[in-house]
């Protein structure tokens, strides 16, 4: 159904006059009766006679005219969903209890107003299709792994350097630590069921592995966090990697630790990636909020941080 149809049929309706219909729609008046013909014609019924004040609905116009509205109403809302400015803001982030799931709720906090849809996508490449395509406007990502430069029309500033600890169970040989170096994790067996090769976190532990000589084990089914904490609880052989900011929360009974790991501190690099035209405005409201509250959370050459080769300054 031609939707400028219906709209100079509402108007038509409202006025009852063509004339004034045409005046308001900034058409011609046989414009209006053209496209009016045509919907009694798509229709199959009269919607208007002609009487010396003007146009008066038919009992059918005055039937298909809420509807007409309601049409029109739907339209209008369906444009809202994709327009800049008048849809949410889509932010892809890797999971709910990470930091950068932090960092959203944080500028949802400072910008109530802005209305936000958050997503989770698996990988960096399923990310930046997404934001190619214009499914979502923003992503979290470390960027930029090895021999994966990002496309040319994909921006990205780095907004988080995250220390990583280690989280280990009460039985585990370092769970009395106040503090370890890297050097120490040596020869203990880290568990990090979700490292999948592909994937941007796997490229930031392969060179760390590579680097201090590390063991990171990723056998096993992933299934999820609630039953890694409750293996690491249980498992003195076994520790893993937490990132400093990541929320977990676990019984009180598991008796985990989390350790902070110096000499030198791993940090894990959060970046937020856009398209270079996207034009919503609330996405430059939040590089804006990220730049703001983040600057002293980022330490592009900090002394005492270690972060892989490849990572964008």
């Amino acid at each position: 159904m031609d939707l400028d149809a219906v709209r100079t049929f509402v108007a038509a309706a409202d006025a009852r006059q063509f004339q004034e219909a045409a005046a308001e729609l900034a058409v011609t008046q046989q414009a209006v009766s053209k496209r009016i013909a045509a919907l009694e014609r798509n229709l199959g019924v009269r919607l208007f006679t002609r009487t010396p004040r003007g146009a008066e609905l038919t009992i059918d116009g005055q039937a298909f005219l809420p509807h007409a509205r309601e049409l029109l109403r739907v339209a209008e809302r369906a444009a809202d969903s994709v327009r800049a400015g008048r849809r949410p803001l889509r932010v892809d982030v890797l999971t709910s209890r990470s930091a950068q799931s932090g960092l959203m709720r944080g500028f949802h906090r400072v910008h109530p107003d802005v209305e936000l849809d958050v997503v989770m996508l698996f990988d960096i490449e399923a990310a930046v299709a997404a934001i190619r395509s214009g499914a979502i406007d923003a992503s979290f990502r470390a960027v930029a792994m090895p021999g994966r430069p990002l496309p040319e029309d994909i921006e990205s500033v780095r907004v988080l350097d995250e220390p990583l600890q280690l989280l280990t169970g009460p039985g585990h040989l370092l769970a009395g630590a106040r503090s370890v170096t890297v050097a120490q994790l040596a020869g203990h067996r880290i568990w990090m069921p979700g490292v999948v090769p592909g994937t941007e976190w796997t490229a930031y532990y392969d060179e760390l592995v590579a680097e201090f000589g590390l063991t990171i084990e990723a056998t096993g089914p992933n299934f999820g966090s609630d039953a890694l904490l409750d293996t690491i609880a249980d498992t003195p052989a076994l520790a893993t990697f937490m990132g400093e900011h990541t929320r977990l929360i676990w019984p009180a009974d598991h008796g985990l630790r989390r350790i902070p790991v110096t000499d030198p501190t791993p940090v894990y690099p959060h970046s937020l990636l856009w398209h270079r035209d996207n034009p919503h405005p609330a996405l430059a409201t939040l590089r804006a909020h990220l730049t703001a509250t983040t600057s002293t959370a980022v330490g592009h050459d900090t002394a005492g941080s270690w972060m892989p080769s490849w990572v964008i300054p």
